[in-house]
């Protein structure tokens, strides 16, 4: 079985930045890769922010010192090649667009070692969908995250037919040792375990504000009094990110999807309010 010992993450957004940093608390040398400094700037700012957040959660370690010690394993980087030359792993987490994703794919094809692992974190594409395009499908698969990866600590492994069985086991042995508790899907699906529940309840939220039934607070309070739920759809849309909520949704041939799509657009996408990431989504943060 391949051992994974240092980790490359592409893309420091929300969720990125979590992946990156839950690995480098864990022990794991990590590099970040973005476009250009600014992101890596923004990257950054987030990693500081999050090891204030595992010191307030009282993640184990956290304030006795690791979450410091995770800062110093993580090293930030705008050069691909550069990124990716030591990698046994690399997690790619940028946008939801099928074609940057395989642009990408290719690009790291020709950088990345051959015994290196790619694996997709794509909440809605199969891997099937991108595995020709890594040059190694045989070392290509797909591990997704939840959200606030310090709590909510999943992470579904998930292969295409030519994944390798041994490269399947070693990131689920990566996801256990990154202190998460690996998710083991065994055949390919869209949206995963997770996002199969999930997306269903934020389409319903979306159709009901669409139509005029309620405002997205009587929407989220509804849901979080009735089921005991810590949020509602439209606080999971604004840490999801209403980017990624509208790549999703315009990608979709849904009339609905379509709708929504539209209506985030014009109403936040266009005005800069992009949920927590930016400070403003469907709430002021």
């Amino acid at each position: 079985m391949p051992q994974i010992k240092t980790l490359t993450v592409l893309g420091t957004g929300v969720l990125g930045s979590q992946i990156a940093y839950q690995a480098a608390f864990h022990g794991f040398a990590v590099t970040a890769y973005d476009i250009d400094d600014d992101a890596l700037a923004k990257a950054r700012a987030r990693f500081a922010q999050l090891a204030g957040i595992y010191r307030a959660a009282k993640v184990g370690g956290a304030a006795e010192g690791e979450a410091e010690a995770a800062l110093g394993r993580l090293r930030l980087t705008a050069d691909l090649a550069h990124a990716v030359a030591g990698a046994d792993l690399v997690i790619e987490a940028v946008p939801e667009l099928l074609e940057l994703k395989r642009e990408v794919y290719r690009k790291l094809a020709g950088l990345a070692p051959a015994r290196t692992i790619f694996a997709t974190n794509s909440s809605t594409l199969l891997p099937s969908d991108l595995k020709e395009s890594t040059g190694r499908p045989d070392r290509f698969l797909a591990i997704h995250y939840a959200n606030n990866i310090w709590a909510q600590n999943i992470a579904e492994v998930m292969g295409t037919a030519d994944t390798d069985p041994a490269v399947f086991d070693a990131v689920v042995e990566f996801a256990r040792n990154s202190g998460l508790e690996p998710i083991e899907i065994k055949k390919e699906k869209a949206g995963y375990v997770l996002n199969s529940l999930l997306v269903p309840l934020l389409n319903a939220a979306a159709g009901l504000l669409l139509q005029g039934i309620a405002s997205p607070e009587t929407i989220d309070k509804t849901w979080r009094i009735a089921t005991g739920a810590p949020s509602g759809p439209f606080q999971i849309f604004d840490v999801v990110g209403l980017g990624t909520a509208y790549n999703i949704a315009s990608s979709s041939p849904d009339a609905g999807s379509q709708a929504f799509a539209g209506y985030l657009k014009d109403n936040y996408i266009d005005q800069g309010k992009l949920g927590v990431a930016t400070g403003e989504g469907f709430y002021t943060y």
